[in-house]
């Protein structure tokens, strides 16, 4: 061992060359892998350490559509000090009626907040809001041209701007909303008149307890006392559940791109000690004929690889520990949340644990093969095939692959997701191994073609020594990532363009007073002669049960089964809603009037094992309704109209208090005046412009794309990387070659031909593999995984693939040159 020891670091001292793929290789997998698991960790534990404050207390309950009763009231009271929350939509316009926005107001007590602080920008009037007064976002002010001091209107009331707002602790807690927030107290909420029965609104109810105290008793005691109530409740540990599962979601899909680029490092890493063992061969026959046995030679380059293997994860280790830094300082106000900047060893540790296992995956079979070649086949140079590597090593290689499948399997929020990424991932190596054992037998196999440079290029795809396996093996793995990316990004970037049919409606309206339903539509369709209006009831209610299975008992909400967390939107309609299709059982009649009954999302279903004929039951304002199920609904969500997972049979809900929804397309010379003319009549209706909505969403879905492309961009240095090696490997073979040519009389202009002949058929081979490959993978992350609609530019991922391929020619010609510049006495000499 000693001996082995020494010999590595005298031949380390020799200088890199010839390991600095591998360095570059590990570099780069174990840095993207420490950056996404610091940085997620830097958010999760920033929404845990600030749960207080995102959430507004250490405990919320939740109700829609209605204040809490004084029952319910004193039993929180009885837990600790409580702050009572009304959130809602509403309109906010000036004065003169020259302009109106949405917004999301809030009316807040004098306990808010429990937790954090509300601050306002300097130059505010007061503190707070109190009366006919209001806080509102810079942005609002900024599209309304307001300024402190001056008034809005919402609602009924006309409320003066005192500030704006600087930090509203509780905002993230809110999940995603469409507007700027107007804070007003519960006098100036009053004064809106907006909060009616039937009005769509959220009462949330802060609890702040005594030190101590037991969360999950809290949530116990309160569900028991009121089962019925149709609460939701959560805690400080879980603040805001929507976004701590979309950056859990997030970020296990991009650990899992960077181990993807990691493993495609990993044949770099291969490719890279095969190419340095190959340029060793003098000097390990030496050490052979001087007595050196085999284990010691083994040992000697064991240790160089992994001294620098540790240095090269080590430096990646850095590199993604500060990440968070970073992020913070370039794009801290994109982020969710602020992110606890501090060192988190647990996703470092597990980075280099993958990069310590990738390492010895793919160094160990080179390695032996230097030592199970002989040294006289060694000292001659031959480029004959050497044998295969004893089955202890055999067996040492398959063990550290099952720990990288293990260890990303035990670490992954959904282990059955990384599972089958794994498996996904193994067919793929093995699929273009087999592949490249089909290119060779065929090549062997196939005429010889007359041309002498088609002749050179299918015979350079099966001789000895030829690296056709390893070639494919490079090119698939860095294609398909190509591929699967562009499919990837193509889906989000044109994700609103391509999915928003051309007569998406212009408007959707919201809060329609029962009782003024007929008014709205005479309005509307003086406003707007040319406009297609639609008017639908809407009321919101929760499933509490599916069967005789109670939500609140279930252990975990299963996949797919969005509608139980929450409540839902609920309508009831005498016929089936457009963008519907019945696929099992019938729809009832118009004029139906019995038991209740439902329709309900085939989807959803199917996430729950629902069938028609079963029963789900939903609680409304506090009151259950068990429903049969009639009918099962495929639904199109493109077509921007309004799509319910339940819908009610008549008969139910019309004496419920609620109100109506409207949708309404003109042309766009019209919205200004139909926005202005529903504000000034209906001050109660929120109107909701489509395009604004757009821009907000494809906003999310641009920072969305900003952390794929992050994650694509190592993923193709690192295919890069690998390609370079799989050239640099076989740089021996076709020196060999290229002089044997000269002496022969070929010109390096041919030798150059018949190698571009030889790498672009690898390249079209593959590429079309690739395509398909890439296709599925990306349709798994974007339907699967991001929950998407599937949308790719098939035109963006051709030229991505074919950009990708051209990479791979030019590199390969690029890698050919120094063969071709090899002066044949002095490569005669040193072969």
């Amino acid at each position: 061992m000693r001996m082995a020891f020494r010999l590595a670091l005298r031949d380390l001292r020799g200088g890199l060359t010839g390991l600095r793929l591998l360095a570059v290789c590990l570099f780069l997998g174990v840095a993207a892998l420490a950056a996404v698991g610091s940085l997620s960790s830097a958010i999760v534990t920033g929404l845990s350490e600030k749960g207080q404050s995102i959430l507004g207390g250490d405990v919320q309950i939740e109700v829609v559509q209605r204040a809490a009763t004084p029952q319910e009231l004193a039993a929180f009271r009885a837990e600790g000090e409580v702050s009572h929350v009304t959130r809602m939509r509403a309109m906010a316009g000036r004065l003169d009626g020259a302009d109106s926005l949405l917004v999301e107001l809030k009316g807040v007590d004098d306990a808010y907040p429990l937790y954090g602080q509300l601050s306002l920008q300097p130059g505010a009037l007061a503190a707070r809001p109190s009366g006919n007064e209001v806080a509102i976002g810079p942005e609002l002010a900024e599209r309304l041209r307001l300024k402190v001091g001056d008034s809005l209107r919402i609602g009924e009331a006309s409320l003066r701007i005192i500030g704006l707002i600087a930090e509203e602790p509780d905002r993230v807690g809110q999940g995603f909303t469409l507007g700027s927030t107007a804070l007003v107290d519960r006098a100036g909420l009053d004064a809106t008149g907006l909060v009616q029965p039937g009005s769509l609104y959220t009462s949330a109810y802060r609890l702040r307890l005594p030190a101590g105290a037991d969360l999950e008793a809290v949530t116990e005691r309160l569900e028991e006392r009121f089962p019925d109530a149709g609460f939701e409740i959560d805690d400080r540990t879980n603040g805001a559940p929507g976004t701590r599962r979309f950056i859990e979601r997030l970020g296990q899909f991009l650990t899992l791109v960077g181990l993807a680029a990691l493993v495609v490092a990993g044949i770099g890493v291969g490719n890279g000690v095969t190419s340095y063992l190959d340029g060793k061969r003098g000097i390990i026959a030496t050490l052979k004929l001087l007595g050196a046995t085999s284990r010691t030679i083994f040992l000697s380059y064991l240790i160089q690889i992994g001294l620098v293997a540790a240095a090269a994860i080590i430096a990646g280790l850095v590199v993604g520990a500060l990440v968070p830094w970073v992020v913070t300082q370039i794009a801290g106000s994109a982020l969710p949340v602020s992110p606890i900047l501090s060192f988190y060893p647990l996703p470092l540790l597990i980075s280099a644990a993958y990069g310590l296992l990738i390492a010895l995956v793919f160094a160990l079979l080179p390695l032996a093969r230097a030592r199970t070649v002989p040294a006289a086949s060694l000292f001659r140079g031959s480029l004959e095939p050497v044998r295969r590597p004893g089955w202890r090593l055999i067996v040492a290689v398959i063990v550290a692959a099952g720990l990288i499948a293990a260890l990303a399997i035990a670490t992954a929020r959904e282990p059955g997701f990384a599972a089958g990424f794994i498996a996904a991932a193994l067919a793929l190596l093995l699929l273009l191994t087999l592949l490249g054992g089909l290119i060779r037998w065929t090549a062997a196999k196939l005429p010889r073609p007359r041309n002498p440079l088609f002749r050179l290029a299918l015979a350079n795809l099966h001789r000895p020594a030829a690296q056709t396996g390893k070639l494919v093996v490079a090119l698939g793995l860095g294609l398909t990532l190509f591929t699967t990316l562009a499919v990837i990004e193509t889906n989000l970037s044109g994700q609103i363009r391509t999915t928003i049919p051309e007569k998406a409606p212009s408007f959707f309206m919201l809060d329609i007073p029962v009782e003024e339903v007929g008014r709205f539509r005479t309005l509307a369709m003086k406003a707007a002669p040319e406009g297609d209006l639609v008017t639908i009831p809407a009321l919101r209610g929760s499933v509490v049960a599916i069967g005789d299975q109670r939500v609140s008992d279930m252990a975990e909400i299963p996949e797919g089964a969005w509608f139980l967390r929450g409540d839902r939107g609920l309508t009831y309609a005498r016929e089936i809603p457009e963008g519907s299709r019945v696929v099992e059982g019938g729809w009832w009649a118009p004029d139906y009037h019995g038991d209740p009954l439902v329709s309900l999302d085939i989807e959803a279903a199917r996430a729950v094992g629902l069938e028609v004929g079963d029963t789900l039951t939903v609680s409304i304002l506090g009151r259950e309704i068990e429903a049969e199920i009639a009918s099962l609904r495929e639904i199109n969500w493109d077509t921007m109209g309004f799509n319910f997972v339940i819908v009610f049979a008549p008969g139910t809900l019309e004496n419920a208090p609620h109100s109506f929804m409207a949708t309404i397309s003109m042309p766009a010379s019209e919205e200004p005046a139909f926005s202005r003319a529903v504000a000034n009549a209906f001050p109660s209706v929120s109107v909701i412009r489509v395009k604004e909505v757009v821009e907000t969403v494809a906003g999310m879905l641009g920072q969305l794309s900003v952390a794929v492309r992050a994650a694509a961009s190592v993923a193709i240095f690192a295919g890069i990387a690998v390609l370079i090696g799989a050239l640099a490997a076989s740089r021996r073979a076709r020196i060999y070659d290229s002089v044997m040519l000269k002496l022969l009389g070929a010109t390096r202009a041919r030798i150059l031909m018949a190698q571009a002949i030889e790498f672009l058929a690898l390249a079209l081979i593959v590429a079309l593999l690739a395509f398909g490959l890439g296709a599925g993978a990306g349709w798994y992350v974007v339907v699967e995984v991001l929950e998407l609609e599937w949308a790719p530019d098939w035109g963006v991922v051709a030229l991505t693939l074919a950009a990708g391929a051209l990479i791979t020619l030019l590199l390969g010609l690029l890698g050919s040159l120094p063969a071709l510049a090899a002066r044949p006495a002095r490569a005669l000499r040193t072969l």
